[in-house]
């Protein structure tokens, strides 16, 4: 926003505190007289469920850059056998770097963990105290090794931009359980976007008021333009702004019926209004335990961190973000998107790890794994897990195959998902890669992304095939024409 919009707003009442007031009491009255909004949620487009929900938020964890399955948490046996050995896939391969060269084992340690006996690498040993609750899809494919192209088609089930992100999907078709706070809620990684940015979670489409909105718990302000100078606004000048965008919209909506975008607009107010009263709450961990905030390594902060990608760095900020979530999910937000790295630049910020990928892959990993270790935990604990799926997300996977001597090249030919909660059954791997991790043992029943949102919307009481909107004459949904749900992995 500019400077000049900006202390125009302000100076026309942007703060809304009043407008904020009124609102709430107005749905309060609604509720009382038994007018309020139907089961699935205020403001959504479905008036009933296509069938009983066994969830009703959904976390996604997106690793941006490419986290590499065969060091997390696809154990290969075969890469350390062999490990040095020239590289021999059987078949023409297309590397999108040179990363062909030989077979190489992982730097990170494996073991089993839970009485599932999982095989996780000691990059993610703070996840061995949640694998039983986790099914594990080692068997996804994707169709591009481009980042841009692969997280579009991960974040909004299509490959190109312009389509709605899956949280907004979510918020158009279920509407929000709070309407004081967003229902789509997207924290970004703390040194910035990943490939795409925002388009990732945008409304494409659907209306302006689905898409995610951006927030950054490391900041002092978290939300970008919610509260305004005091220098800017007076008792008289907000009644007088008001006012004037009471006509306007009056004067807009006369000119222009039919026209989704003013009450799109409208709601965005109110919910900036609402955000003000009750989004400071959220962010104010002063009341969280001694305990909790160490559970997701938030108990010694650093004043400072090296330029070099360091684990005490991803923990803190990647455990705030979880621990944020947690406090989200359960004052009704539905829908929470958790970003771990930025895009690429050197020192590698993300998971890009074409040069090294102990040197990547070992902070961010650790990072992340404690903080959702402690997400999975504390939801459970509370017994919100029951009802909320976790999704871990990446855009592809690495090759088996080195590249340089320590790092591996892109590989979109297999790569690992994995769901918990709300309805997923634990402790169980579905699908498998080959003896190498180079592409899926069955070639011919892969999992896709599409069948990821399948599920995740089956979850949320929505047939996947039914939620459609029409848009230059297409029927569009997020699954395109494609997308199964993965019975196997549902208790």
């Amino acid at each position: 926003m500019s400077h000049n919009r900006r202390q125009f707003l302000n100076q026309t009442g942007q703060s809304l505190a009043g407008l904020a007031a009124s609102v709430m009491l107005m749905e309060e009255q609604a509720r009382a007289t038994g007018t309020a909004a139907a089961e699935v949620g205020s403001g959504g487009v479905l008036k009933a469920l296509h069938h009983p929900a066994k969830a009703k938020r959904v976390v996604q964890l997106f690793m941006a850059g490419a986290a590499s399955h065969v060091d997390l948490w696809d154990y290969k046996p075969s890469l350390e056998k062999h490990h040095g050995e020239a590289s021999n896939f059987g078949e023409h391969v297309e590397a999108f770097q040179d990363g062909l060269g030989p077979w190489m084992k992982s730097p990170f340690k494996f073991a089993a963990y839970g009485q599932s006996g999982k095989f996780l690498s000691d990059a993610v040993e703070p996840m061995g105290a949640v694998v039983d609750d986790i099914a594990f899809i080692h068997n996804m494919v994707g169709k591009t090794g481009v980042h841009s192209q692969a997280t579009y088609l991960q974040a909004t089930g299509f490959d190109r931009p312009g389509f709605p992100g899956a949280g907004a999907w979510v918020s158009y078709a279920l509407g929000s359980m709070n309407d004081n706070l967003p229902t789509f809620v997207v924290l970004p990684d703390h040194r910035g976007f990943a490939s795409n940015g925002p388009k990732n979670w945008g409304s494409g489409f659907l209306a302006a008021s689905t898409q995610g909105t951006m927030i950054f718990p490391q900041r002092a302000t978290p939300i970008e333009d919610l509260f305004v100078s005091a220098d800017y606004v007076s008792a008289k000048a907000e009644n007088d702004g008001q006012s004037l965008l009471r006509s306007l919209n009056q004067d807009y909506s006369r000119s222009r019926p039919g026209d989704s975008r003013l009450e799109s607009r409208l709601r965005s107010y109110e919910l900036a209004a609402k955000m003000q009263l009750s989004a400071p709450e959220v962010f104010d961990l002063s009341k969280e335990t001694e305990a909790t905030l160490k559970m997701y390594g938030l108990n010694n902060p650093g004043a400072t961190y090296p330029t070099e990608i360091n684990i005490p760095e991803e923990a803190e900020y990647f455990g705030r973000k979880c621990l944020i979530a947690r406090r989200m999910l359960e004052r009704g937000v539905r829908f929470v998107q958790i970003w771990s790295g930025n895009d690429n630049g050197f020192p590698r910020r993300n998971w890009d790890s074409h040069e090294d990928i102990e040197r990547d892959h070992k902070p961010l990993a650790m990072g992340m794994a404690i903080g959702t270790a402690a997400l999975i935990q504390d939801l459970k604990q509370r017994g919100l897990l029951e009802d909320t799926i976790i999704v871990w997300t990446t855009e592809f996977g690495r090759m088996p195959s080195t590249q340089g001597s320590k790092g591996r090249d892109h590989n979109p030919y297999v790569f690992t998902n994995w769901l918990c909660g709300g309805g997923i059954k634990g402790g169980i791997s579905h699908g498998s890669s080959d003896e190498w991790g180079y592409k899926p043992l069955d070639r011919n029943n892969p999992t896709q992304v599409y069948d990821i949102h399948a599920t995740l919307l089956n979850q949320l009481g929505i047939d996947h095939t039914r939620l459609t909107v029409r848009n230059d004459g297409v029927d569009r949904r997020l699954t395109d024409v494609h997308g199964h749900v993965i019975h196997e992995i549902l208790s």
